[in-house]
């Protein structure tokens, strides 16, 4: 999971340092694996206007472009980007400018000189790739300094979430930690619900009720097809390490991250009727986002609609239902599958995707409905639309039920080895989401649906123990008392011999339990080897009878490299080292 400091902190905003903040997260469990800066350095690239365009006299490819950039007097600057037009604010580097790998002189361009560039986001360190200038959005100030537009100052942080915690695969999950950790309430996005403005739906059955008890969708439709993704949103998928492609499928990938739901937007003039959550039969097939085509396994789990396949539930959409630059009619979808049905699935196809990773570990079943009000809020303010009616189908007996825990106050000193205040334990586990009963031992604790590690009492013991920290934990060493064994004189323990042998200039070889056959049959030939089924390789086949084949193949292997004075041993493993 990557994600922007920035945009965690737009939830939750302590006062400690990202290195204070690195430290936190991986002392609680999700460990940190790399922060990075968003941006490469670059200075004096400033928000420029182009306000005046005409052709270069000696290059039909170059224009010559006249740019205001604030309380100078406008630059002349050549440029040879296709996208570039009249109005447009694009990032300008100015004389002296420092980009990566390139310094910013005054220059002349086919005899026209040229005071400055106009910059793509390759140019400035945001992209490794692009095709023309990087577009600014029109609320951007002429003059003001691009890093600070942007809010470039700010690092990526990668996490290496386990499989426990499928929670921390969104940003609202991350930010509960983090406010847990600092005792501070997590203010995220509001999300209401958005009334119907007129009545279509598809109907939705779900014949795989198992492996899908819940499914969510609504239809969308009159949304703007040239609609652009806003910049604050690019910048936040970019800085998750997801590119922008278009405003449906960003706002997709963008309640995944906020909210840790996988979605999925369909074309709605390309389902044909109804959506019918079903397994796959023999001989059907689907053309991937990817452009592969893939032949069905049976049992697989699908999204359909009467005719055909739509999706590789959970996994990835298919391409003939996907929406286009000229979509203008969508059906949102957001499902719960249960994990054991998607686990394993993604990688029979060869395939590893976002939202496989979440399904398998495990997504609430009470996100989806929220997934789809926050969806439509985001692309109504987005592409505009009409959005219809929520609709909702679910086999609530199949879904997951909260199971109460309960938690000993006693048990949680005996465990930890100190003693919580009542108040802290209350408030930890509240503010991880869980509801709290009093009783006379302790109390009735019903973990969140979004925590399906929670079954035990240990389970809770645990979570107090992370977020308390570990290093708060008392450091003395258990005593009891020892009873001295007696140590015949005459037995040798095998670590004062390795220390022996040490002593005499010999190096001690450990080497593999399985061996070529053909120097053991020449060792021992009267020895029959146990083969193995599945042999690394020819000289690792049969599982040795003696430590000779070993000892030999070390010492052939030093003696082919020139070393000829060898001293080995090798012992066999004993209880009694």
């Amino acid at each position: 999971m990557k994600f922007s400091e920035q945009w965690l902190r737009e939830w939750v905003n302590p006062s400690i340092s990202t290195e204070v903040l690195a430290d936190q997260l991986t002392m609680a469990g999700l460990e940190v694996d790399g922060i990075e800066p968003v941006a490469a350095e670059f200075d004096k690239v400033v928000v420029g206007e182009v306000i005046e365009l005409s052709a270069h006299p000696d290059a039909d490819k170059l224009r010559v472009c006249k740019v205001n950039v604030g309380d100078k007097e406008p630059l002349s600057i050549v440029c040879g980007a296709a996208n570039v037009e009249v109005g447009m604010k694009v990032p300008t580097a100015l004389v002296g400018a420092k980009l990566p790998g390139i310094k910013i002189k005054k220059s002349k361009l086919r005899g026209v000189e040229s005071f400055g560039m106009l910059c793509s986001a390759k140019e400035i360190g945001l992209a490794d790739s692009a095709e023309g200038l990087l577009p600014l959005e029109d609320d951007a100030t002429v003059g003001d300094s691009v890093r600070d537009y942007l809010k470039l100052e700010d690092v990526s942080i990668e996490l290496g979430i386990t499989p426990n915690r499928g929670d921390c695969l969104g940003m609202a999950g991350i930010a509960r930690e983090v406010g847990v950790l600092n005792r501070m309430d997590v203010v995220g996005p509001e999300i209401k619900p958005i009334k119907a403005t007129h009545k279509t739906d598809l109907k939705v059955t779900l014949t795989a009720d198992d492996d899908c008890p819940q499914y969510c969708g609504r239809v969308i439709k009159g949304i703007n097809p040239k609609a652009i993704t806003p910049m604050w949103m690019q910048e936040k998928l970019r800085r998750a390490g997801l590119r922008s492609l278009s405003p449906t499928v960003d706002v997709t990938n963008y309640v995944l991250l906020e909210l840790g739901q996988p979605m999925h937007a369909f074309d709605l003039a390309k389902i044909d009727k109804a959506i019918e959550v079903r397994h796959a039969t023999q001989g059907e097939s689907l053309e991937l986002l990817d452009g592969q085509t893939i032949e069905l396994t049976p049992g697989s789990l699908l999204i359909a609609d009467q005719s055909k396949p739509l999706a590789l539930a959970g996994i990835m959409g298919g391409e003939q239902s996907a929406v286009q630059d000229d979509t203008t009619d969508i059906f949102l979808e957001s499902a719960y599958f249960n994990p054991i049905s998607i686990a394993g699935k993604a990688r029979s196809y060869g395939l590893h995707t976002d939202s496989s990773h979440r399904f398998e570990r495990g997504v609430s079943p009470d996100l989806q409905a929220t997934a789809i009000e926050r969806a439509t809020q985001l692309l109504l303010d987005i592409v505009g639309g009409e959005p219809g009616p929520v609709v909702i189908k679910s086999v609530s007996k199949k879904l997951p039920k909260p199971t109460p825990i309960s938690l000993r106050e006693a048990r949680v000193e005996r465990v930890l080895g100190t003693r919580l205040q009542t108040k802290d334990i209350e408030d930890i586990l509240t503010r991880l989401g869980m509801r709290l009963d009093a009783n006379k031992q302790g109390w009735k604790v019903t973990a969140p649906l979004f925590r399906f590690d929670m079954e035990i009492e240990e389970d809770l013991i645990e979570e107090l123990a992370r977020i308390f920290g570990y290093n708060n934990l008392p450091l003395d060493r258990p005593s009891a008392p020892l009873m001295l064994q007696p140590l015949p004189e005459t037995v040798v323990g095998m670590r004062r011999i390795r220390q022996l042998m040490a002593d005499l200039g010999y190096q001690e070889s450990i080497t593999y339990s399985f061996v070529d056959k053909q120097i053991q049959d020449i060792i021992e030939p009267e020895k029959e080897s146990v083969a193995l089924a599945n042999p690394i390789s020819s000289d690792m086949a049969v599982m040795r009878t003696s430590l000779w084949p070993g000892l030999i193949q070390v010492a052939q292997f030093n003696l082919h490299r020139q070393q000829n004075r060898l001293f080995l041993f090798e012992c066999v493993c004993s209880a009694k080292l």
